[in-house]
């Protein structure tokens, strides 16, 4: 069957339209932010520099697009239609469709297929780098503080997990044939506790002295902490909202195994740094608790380092996302995440560019708004 063509500035336009939803949520949140930057702390800060707005808007450009996703892709990403094989961009399709960046090897829309691998993305990364934070933060705060054998210990432990080649590591952690073993789900049983155990401590440690608020955000932490636990780890939420596949549990436990030994080291040598500070000393007169003081003395200070490197981080990880895509390893292989994406389309390089290309530039464009938001970050942390 003959394939029709439209133009090139026709798939441009069209392109354009397609993203409205973004363009529109993009505006709004932009011109609020402009209008209000003066009360809006450090966001507000982001907008006194190119380099800020530019991060900002990349960033935020990717998450309406994960958001309205259903709304900007044409097509079903998994969806096939045979007379599309390998079309070039701007195939229309025999009912009046446009396949405006092409059809891949096995005649699924290119377009469709990466404005939804930024669901993927937008998800596990962001996600993934939390839990670590947690993690590292965590661990990291007795082991700044307190030093001696609890920070031997810990420092031990991150250092040998940093010690092991990082390709062998999540290689090891994402072959699909750990699933059929415990090891993946006793790692995330343990990783999934810290956020529930942090935020009860950071409650006690604030409130003890007033049980009135302290068991309301005990209780909702433990209902909210204990129902994300049990439908994360053991795929048994009750009412169906909280899963996820084996697969993406296999990466996201890699994910954080890889990455709190890092964020460990950092938070560490910020506490070691920050507790020899004068208010340190006065809250250590007045008999605060330690926990108080590394949870609301210290942690607080230590926030700039921490928010530029989760941006730097939430970069990392979304490039081993599509490092591990492209070696097939971790999502299925019918996923539209852009590694997987790279992967069928390299196949056809010397014949066919145009499927490369869009999760390319979509993955790199990503990572270059988190560097250039992290860089700003870093700028106004400077500044404070």
């Amino acid at each position: 069957m003959q394939l029709e063509y439209v133009g090139a500035f026709q798939i441009v336009l069209g392109v354009l339209f397609r993203f409205w939803p973004v363009w529109l949520s993009l505006a709004v949140v932009l011109t609020l932010s402009i209008t209000y930057k003066k009360r809006l702390g450090l966001y507000g800060q982001l907008f006194d520099t190119g380099v800020g707005v530019a991060g900002v808007v990349i960033c935020l450009f990717w998450l309406f697009t994960a958001i309205f996703s259903g709304t900007v892709a044409p097509f079903d990403p998994l969806v096939q239609n045979v007379v599309m094989k390998d079309a070039l961009p701007g195939a229309m399709t025999p009912d009046g469709g446009v396949y405006l960046f092409g059809g891949d090897r096995l005649a699924r829309d290119i377009f469709s297929r990466m404005v939804f691998g930024s669901q993927i993305v937008l998800i596990i990364a962001p996600a993934a780098t939390a839990f670590a934070l947690m993690v590292g933060i965590t661990l990291g705060l007795p082991a700044g503080y307190f030093g001696g054998r609890i920070d031997s210990v810990l420092s031990f432990l991150a250092n040998l997990v940093l010690a092991f080649p990082v390709i062998l590591l999540f290689y090891l952690l994402v072959t699909p044939g750990i699933m059929d073993t415990p090891i993946p789900y006793a790692l995330a049983g343990v990783f999934f506790l810290f956020p529930i155990v942090f935020f009860c401590v950071l409650f006690y440690t604030r409130f003890r002295n007033r049980t009135d608020r302290l068991y309301p955000q005990l209780a909702i932490t433990l209902v909210l902490g204990l129902w994300i636990y049990v439908g994360l780890v053991f795929d048994a939420d009750p009412l169906g909202i909280i899963s996820i596949r084996p697969n993406e549990l296999n990466i996201f436990v890699a994910v954080v195994f890889a990455s709190s030994p890092g964020v460990f080291r950092i938070v560490r040598g910020l506490v070691m740094d920050i507790k020899t500070r004068d208010y340190v000393a006065a809250a250590q007169t007045r008999g605060e608790t330690p926990w108080y003081i590394m949870l609301w003395e210290i942690l607080p200070n230590a926030r700039g380092p921490l928010i530029v490197d989760a941006c730097l981080r939430i970069g990392y990880t979304t490039i081993l996302l599509g490092t591990l895509g492209y070696f097939g390893l971790g999502l299925a292989p019918e996923s539209p995440d852009w590694g997987t994406a790279i992967k069928d389309s390299s196949r056809l390089l010397r014949a066919f560019i145009h499927p490369a290309l869009p999760p390319v530039i979509a993955l790199m464009s990503f990572v270059l708004g988190l560097n250039l938001l992290a860089d700003a970050l870093r700028e106004q942390s400077l500044k404070d």
